[in-house]
């Protein structure tokens, strides 16, 4: 039996994605279903599992050699379990296990959402042919992942790049990480919405309070609105430099549905960048859109879960 194609989840705090991805990462078979972030472990379980088993009835399944996740972290790759920030109801939540009763004896790979995303993208999007880039998904929380000498780095647990929990702010709101003045406080969607609502910015008519709502708002030139874009761009542009600093990358890769603001977030970005990537060596990163765009976590997650298996003695 043929077995060309990787089964791969992409969880996050919005949505639970699946699919099946074959060798060349052209993604099959897309489902997708609304994550219930405040809902109880297992019933967040329960939706990830509904998700498989619609996978599971498509009639490519028999050719399915192993299962990719990408989670929104942190993770624990070596332990099978994930906490994200954003899903209150799984705190070290036995996912792989969890995952079983569809996929039985499958190999299943973990990974960190931003580590899937910037595998993809150095596969076959915008860091293709960079030895170090970073890749950050800016959506309901900030996840990142880095590529170092060519190669994906995923970390002892999965987590490596988790650039959304640097402190940027000194002084900044609490975190629901348990840390102070992280990126996510600032450029996640959900917090670009506490900024504008709190400044005075209020959805239209039929509206739900959302990033998207505000950039709607801020391509009319609203001012709160624009502000709040603008602060959460800088803020991902002190993250940049950091990581400039410390790993010497080439470029960053942003992807996410905040990204999808286009020059509203890229714009002060940049800007931010300049200002804060001082030495010599931080000159020069380029700041790039996702190119795989909301396939990347799908992408990635086989991508890692191949890599993985290669190294498999």
């Amino acid at each position: 039996m043929t077995t060309d194609l990787v089964a791969a989840l992409d969880i996050g705090g919005t949505k639970i994605a699946g699919a099946l991805v074959d060798e060349r990462g052209t993604v099959h078979a897309r489902q997708q279903v609304p994550t219930p972030p405040s809902a109880p472990g297992e019933t967040v379980l329960a939706a990830v599992v509904d998700v498989l088993r619609r996978l599971a009835e498509d009639g490519r399944w028999p050719r399915v050699g192993a299962l990719g996740i990408g989670s929104a972290g942190p993770v624990d790759a070596a332990a099978g379990t994930v906490g994200p920030v954003n899903i209150p109801g799984w705190r070290d939540f036995p996912l792989v296990e969890g995952v079983r009763q569809v996929v039985g004896g499958l190999p299943v790979t973990l990974v960190g959402d931003g580590v899937a995303m910037v595998a993809a993208e150095h596969a076959a999007g915008a860091a293709v042919g960079r030895r170090n880039a970073l890749g950050m998904v800016v959506s309901t929380g900030v996840g990142g992942g880095l590529v170092l000498d060519g190669r994906p780095l995923s970390g002892p647990t999965g987590n490596s790049g988790h650039i959304g929990h640097i402190c940027v702010d000194l002084n900044g709101d609490e975190c629901p990480c348990g840390g102070r003045g992280c990126v996510e406080t600032i450029a996640s969607g959900p917090s670009i919405v506490r900024r504008a609502l709190a400044r005075g910015w209020r959805p239209g008519p039929g509206e739900e309070a959302t990033a998207a709502a505000v950039a709607r708002a801020a391509g009319r030139g609203e001012e709160v609105a624009v502000e709040a874009f603008d602060r959460a761009g800088r803020a991902l542009g002190a993250a940049v430099a950091a990581a400039a600093a410390l790993v010497e990358i080439e470029v960053a890769v942003i992807g996410g549905g905040v990204a999808q603001a286009g020059e509203l977030l890229f714009a002060p970005l940049r800007a931010s960048l300049d200002v804060y990537a001082g030495l010599s060596f931080t000159h020069g990163v380029q700041v790039l859109p996702t190119r795989i765009g909301s396939d990347a976590g799908l992408v990635g997650a086989a991508a890692a879960c191949r890599a993985e298996l290669l190294e498999l003695p």
